[in-house]
């Protein structure tokens, strides 16, 4: 599942300026987590930078209906993503 979202998602977040550093679907607590983990080649990750690749991706997502199941789209910075 990670592999075909990268494959979808990778090309676009890049056009955008960031880096897809890691893709993890699965259980967080009760709910299904989608969480992209991003980063940038200057600087650090700010809210502004996951909204602007949540705005990427979403329609993309909608698009393609990759998940059957609902889930919740995390988009987030690697300092983030090291804790997982």
């Amino acid at each position: 599942m990670e592999e075909k979202i990268r494959s979808l998602l990778e090309g676009p977040i890049n056009e955008a300026g960031y880096i897809l550093d890691e893709v993890f679907y699965g259980k967080d607590g009760s709910s299904n987590v989608l969480r992209l983990i991003i980063d940038k080649s200057e600087g650090f990750i700010n809210i502004g930078d996951c909204v602007k690749v949540n705005e990427v991706v979403n329609p993309i997502l909608d698009k393609e209906d990759p998940i059957e199941e609902s889930y919740v789209l995390d988009v987030c910075s690697k300092e983030k993503g090291s804790d997982i």
